[in-house]
This record gives C-alpha cells, sequence and structure tokens, in this order.
C-alpha cells in the first residue's frame, strides 16, 4: 500500500530544477511475442535503449494471448494502458481510438506503427520536453519520489522492468523464433495524484529489475520522468 508522507529525502531528491526537469523522454512500445510484425519494433525499441535521453519501455499486451501463444510478459495493466491511450490519442495520425501492435507512444502524446522508424524518431523530435522536476531514489526497502511544482495536475505511475529477455516461441505466429525484448515492464502502479504543487512520497519496491516514476496528465501527456540509477 502506498504511504504518503514526508521524507528525509537524499542529496537526489533535492536536485536543482534545470537538472530535474531535464527527464527522460518516454517511449512506449505495445506489443506481443505473439505477433509477427512485432519483432522489429522490439529491435527498434531496444537500439533506443541505449540512449541515455530515452526512457524505452516495452508493453507486453494480453490480447494476442488466446491465439497460439501466451507472452509470459503480457500484462492486463498493459493492454488497459493502451486502451486509455486509445481515447486520448483518439484523432491521431494513427490509431483513431482503436488498439493495435507494434503501437509506439511517445511521451503521451504521440502514436505510430513501432517499426516505423522516420515516424518514431519524428515523434522524439517533436516530443514536448517534461514540465515537471521529478526523481526517484531508494529509500530502505522502499522508493522515494519527489516532484516540484508546475501548471496543472496530474498522476504518477510506478514502473518496474527488466533490462532484457530472450524467449524461444513455441507456437503462434512467432513459432520456432527466439526473440529478444528490452526493457520489458514487469509492474504498473498507481500512486496517486498531484495537484501543481511540490510533493513527497514513498511506495514499495514494485516488481521489475529496474524501477522508474512517471507523472502524466489527464490528457496522456508526460509531465515528467525519473529512473532509478
Amino acid at each position: 500500500m502506498l504511504r504518503r508522507r514526508l521524507l528525509a529525502a537524499p542529496a537526489l531528491l533535492l536536485a536543482p530544477r534545470a537538472r530535474a526537469a531535464a527527464g527522460p523522454v518516454v517511449v512506449e512500445l505495445f506489443t506481443s511475442q505473439g505477433c509477427s510484425s512485432c519483432p522489429p519494433a522490439d529491435a527498434l525499441l531496444t537500439e533506443l535503449s541505449a540512449r541515455p535521453e530515452v526512457l524505452a519501455l516495452s508493453f507486453h499486451v494480453t490480447y494476442w494471448d488466446r491465439l497460439g501463444w501466451r507472452d509470459p510478459f503480457s500484462l492486463a495493466e498493459a493492454t488497459e494502458r493502451q486502451r486509455r491511450y486509445a481515447g486520448t490519442l483518439r484523432g491521431a495520425s494513427l490509431g483513431q481510438g482503436q488498439v493495435y501492435t507494434p503501437q509506439v507512444v511517445v511521451q503521451g502524446a504521440r502514436d505510430a506503427v513501432g517499426s516505423d522508424r522516420r515516424a518514431l524518431l519524428a515523434a522524439l523530435d517533436a516530443a514536448r520536453p517534461a514540465a515537471v522536476p521529478l526523481a526517484l531514489a531508494a529509500d530502505g526497502d522502499n522508493l522515494a519520489i519527489a516532484a516540484g511544482e508546475g501548471a496543472g495536475s496530474g498522476l504518477f505511475w510506478l514502473v518496474g522492468f527488466d533490462r532484457m529477455h530472450s524467449t524461444a516461441v513455441g507456437r503462434g505466429e512467432n513459432g520456432g523464433r527466439r526473440l529478444s525484448h528490452s526493457n520489458v515492464v514487469r509492474s504498473l502502479v498507481s500512486l496517486g495524484a498531484w495537484q501543481g504543487r511540490p510533493a513527497r512520497l514513498s511506495a514499495p519496491r514494485p516488481a521489475g529489475e529496474r524501477m522508474a516514476v512517471l507523472l502524466q496528465a489527464a490528457d496522456g501527456h508526460m509531465l515528467g520522468a525519473a529512473v532509478l540509477a
């Protein structure tokens, strides 16, 4: 259960505004091991994950699981998140309110086919920079999160992810292939609302080797992001 409290914050959480506001651009790929069109998008996400200015996350959806192969990394939360984007991104150049794979969403605001390098790089170039200072640090068995002030309101999301997985796929459209995935999301937890004022909170460590916190507005766009070093 989330615990909100004042923290004796480590130095990271007291970083100057300019440094904290320079958070990574968040790239979310909605993919599945059951989708034959997805491996090129998975490879492109792996390439982007090497960029320090990008937080690339691989969300494995559930709706391919009934079509011959159950993706071991599929998450109901990933499918729900993509469907929520289908509403907020309605009228975008792609998607039109529908879910599909591979879909990539950049900074919560623009989507593209996940394997379309040109469209993805254009979305990165056009991405709105983070506006809210955000930091994440270890606090014993918990994580300490700090957000600065800014305009509007949003919702905190805690993400746990694994750096890399390689899977021998036994059935389905990719049957017989070994697929590799980077920054595979293993957990996604809502931490509550942010109302534009400085805030500090703590939460238990989520499932996953690495952790990140996102601050996202109601219309989907990212207000801030931070990764636990």
